[in-house]
């Protein structure tokens, strides 16, 4: 099942700011409408962790935009599970 239909907005600072924090759920990063990460926690948090170059792969990438699903259960283990199977994001890749 995708990410809820919505428009994804511009992955820059403004935007992720607008974000609440404590709004926990799952999130994905896309570039030229591909998904490149797929991630869940705290979406305020880990976004701006990704624009401040946490991530390599996501810093090399450079995605553009993202869109998020918030949920009342902090953990979304198998909603970030299920999306990544659906996406195969390349930089959710494994190494080795």
């Amino acid at each position: 099942m995708p990410f809820t239909h919505q428009i994804p907005r511009v992955f820059t600072r403004e935007n992720i700011e607008t974000i609440n924090p404590g709004q926990f759920g799952v999130y994905g990063l896309l570039k030229e409408g591909v998904y490149v990460y797929v991630g869940k926690g705290d979406i305020r948090k880990r976004l701006l962790d990704h624009l401040n170059g946490d991530n390599p792969c996501i810093v090399r990438v450079r995605p553009t935009h993202w869109v998020s699903e918030v949920y009342a259960d902090p953990i979304m283990s198998s909603r970030e599970k299920q999306l990544i199977l659906e996406y195969n994001p390349l930089c959710n890749q494994k190494v080795g």
